[in-house]
């Protein structure tokens, strides 16, 4: 019979990166970046993603991890991923410029809609974003990838199956 290979932290953060990156892409080109609930099914990607992940690492290990070693694959895991998404933005961005305009225009119209901020207000508002926008995207997203992952990772260690080993056992050869 053949024994399966257990899932490392890379083919773990392949895998959930591959989900993001096709979920982004669905959502951009379906034109709904600006709903709110959009980005927080994002988060619940990731964090389930991670459940699933350190679940199955467990799992592979015969459930004899600890609390610490199954959060720690969850957080190699998340560097995977968030390191390929980050990679991928930039990459999405650069090849569709109009997407970051829309971004501009978006983030216009609802600062309009708030009465106490004038034209001008709004004006460099937009120009500091434009001035700082790689410095956005790439920071903000590690640092919200990684506050999202280091959850979904606590969670999955929290939640997945311990069954330490007794070491007065005699260990089978």
């Amino acid at each position: 019979m053949k024994q399966k290979k257990p899932l490392t932290h890379i083919n773990a953060g392949l895998l959930i990166a591959a989900f993001l990156v096709l979920y982004s892409i669905i959502v951009n080109f379906m034109g709904v970046t600006s709903n709110p609930g959009i980005s927080l099914l994002q988060y619940a990607i990731i964090i389930g993603g991670l459940i699933f992940v350190v679940n199955q690492h467990g799992k592979d290990n015969n459930y004899q991890l600890s609390f610490g070693n199954l959060f720690t694959f969850g957080f190699k895991t998340t560097t995977v991923f968030t390191l390929i998404f980050v990679a991928f933005t930039v990459i999405f961005f650069l090849l569709f410029p109009d997407l970051k305009e829309k971004t501009f225009e978006l983030a216009r119209a609802e600062m309009e809609k708030n009465d106490k901020i004038t034209e001008e207000q709004i004006d460099q508002a937009i120009e500091m974003s434009r001035r700082f926008f790689w410095v956005g995207v790439v920071g903000g997203s590690m640092f919200f990838m990684v506050l999202i992952g280091a959850i979904g990772s606590l969670l999955g260690a929290a939640f997945t199956k311990k069954r330490p080993q007794n070491p007065f056992e005699q260990q089978s050869a």
